[in-house]
């Protein structure tokens, strides 16, 4: 429901201005002239959907992965009908991952920019630090300088700082009637000079082609763009991606079934073999030290005819779960295997007089594992089905530990302590027969108000939509769809 929502963009009287008065096309319909068989992954498509600055959905922006010629590219294309493709402080963050992605993994850049500039109200969130609006266009220099083509097409308003991201592009198309670069408005030039001038005379596609030099290729219409785009790409001497000739089979188990499996209840851990066994082709899993740390599960399988190594939470990560990981991990490493983790936290509280010894065993393995997983030199991508808490998130490649992607499924959970062994307030008095009439006088203390308060906040923010829509991931995905993902 969220993303049929966010697909419909700003509403129904932008959508209207958007088509009839400038006779565009919308953002999807772009991509789909655009891509191989109009195909792409969408990232973190609910990005900025509760955000305080009113519901601005996919942040007026839509990144993803599709080919173009073959070739894989990373897309940034601006959504005008979300208040006219404004620049909001999680669509720069959105754009910056984008990027990211970009770099790490060599893709072709592509921008489709319609946007207003940026949103001046928040400007203090969007101009002056390291990671805002300006990195954008240091990393067009720097992907430039590494050898990864980066191309972009005008088509529609491309105002301020903006403008540089086509013109810093190494090649850029304007689209006559529809496209305008400039860096400020006709109503800027009205109240700066007095002068009125139309849009079209001072940055449409005819100035910019014929006299500033600013766009490479003019184009008539929209269609004719993005054809002319892929005839670009054509000439970048990309290696298109080989066509797929490798057989695998499917998991015994249906994919589809892991909609039924996806954990909602957080009391018990899920076997992870069940997810492994509707993920991997054939269900064919080669297990490594499967009688030893059992709390984590390693071993080898394909998924669509690649070999991965994959490491998976079977609940909490125990001082030889941890050691197991480490050793594993390194395994990969060492043989250039890319590397699948499955997050499926489900700590079970410890009693009293095993609490000292488990911490300081666990302490130094996990430690451990964290450094083989930072340094282990292969893709590694994760996915958090169940549940994502404190050091398990780092030692099982969370965000922080910089993933090549990270998806979490729907009803995953997120936060630094599960909640439900969140601790109460001890009652007051010494015997039982004490504490049974405090606890009957106080219907609720000011501690008691205040943990319940906590734990209500971190139920809210360890939702996976509380995650995605701050980009704490690259979305959320269907649990049946994990394998094409």
């Amino acid at each position: 429901e969220l993303l049929e929502r966010v697909k419909k963009g700003g509403g129904e009287n932008a959508i209207l201005r958007h088509t009839q008065r400038n006779k565009k096309l919308f953002v999807r319909e772009r991509l789909r002239l655009l891509l191989d068989d109009g195909d792409f992954l969408e990232l973190s498509p609910l990005a900025g959907l509760d955000m305080p600055y009113g519901d601005v959905p996919a942040a007026g922006c839509l990144t993803g992965i599709g080919k173009i010629c073959g070739v894989w590219c990373a897309f940034i294309a601006s959504d005008a009908t979300v208040k006219g493709g404004t620049i909001y402080p999680i669509g720069v963050k959105k754009q910056l991952r984008a990027q990211e992605i970009a770099m790490e993994n060599r893709l072709l850049s592509v921008h489709l920019v319609d946007s207003g500039g940026a949103f001046l109200p928040l400007q203090s969130e969007l101009f002056p630090d390291k990671l805002h609006g300006g990195r954008i266009f240091y990393n067009e220099a720097i992907m430039s300088a590494m050898g990864i083509p980066q191309v972009a097409v005008v088509c529609g308003s491309c105002v301020a700082g903006g403008a540089y991201v086509p013109t810093m592009a190494e090649e850029s198309v304007i689209i006559d009637k529809i496209g305008t670069l400039f860096l400020a408005g006709p109503p800027l030039v009205k109240a700066a000079t007095g002068e009125d001038v139309s849009p079209e005379d001072l940055g449409g596609a005819r100035l910019h082609s014929q006299v500033s030099g600013c766009s490479d290729h003019f184009a008539p219409s929209e269609e004719e763009a993005y054809e002319c785009i892929r005839n670009i790409v054509s000439t970048f001497n990309c290696e298109p991606v080989p066509e797929e000739d490798r057989d695998h089979d499917s998991p015994l188990y249906s994919p589809e079934e892991l909609l039924g499996l996806a954990p909602l209840d957080y009391g018990c851990t899920l076997p992870v073999k069940l997810i492994l066994s509707r993920l991997v082709d054939g269900s064919r899993f080669q297990e490594f030290k499967a009688t030893y740390g059992t709390t984590l599960v390693t071993g080898f399988g394909h998924v669509e005819g690649h070999l991965v190594g994959i490491v998976a939470n079977n609940g909490e990560l125990a001082h030889d779960a941890a050691l197991k990981g480490s050793h594993f991990v390194q395994l990969c490493g060492q043989r250039g295997i890319p590397i699948l983790f499955l997050q499926n936290t489900a700590p079970q509280p410890a009693g009293p007089a095993s609490i000292s010894q488990a911490h300081s065993n666990r302490l130094k393995a996990q430690a451990s594992m964290m450094a083989a997983v930072a340094c282990a030199a292969v893709p590694k991508i994760t996915i958090v089905f169940g549940g994502c808490f404190g050091s398990d998130s780092y030692v099982m490649c969370g965000r922080s530990f910089s993933p090549n992607f990270l998806f979490l499924w729907p009803n995953a959970r997120v936060a630094l302590v599960d909640s439900r062994h969140f601790p109460t307030v001890p009652p007051a008095g010494d015997s039982a027969g004490e504490e049974l009439e405090l606890k009957q006088e106080r219907n609720c203390t000011g501690e008691e108000l205040e943990l319940k308060q906590l734990k209500a906040k971190l139920d809210e923010e360890s939702s996976a939509f509380y995650s995605s829509s701050r980009l704490w991931d690259d979305g959320i995905i269907l649990p049946q769809d994990t394998r094409k993902v």
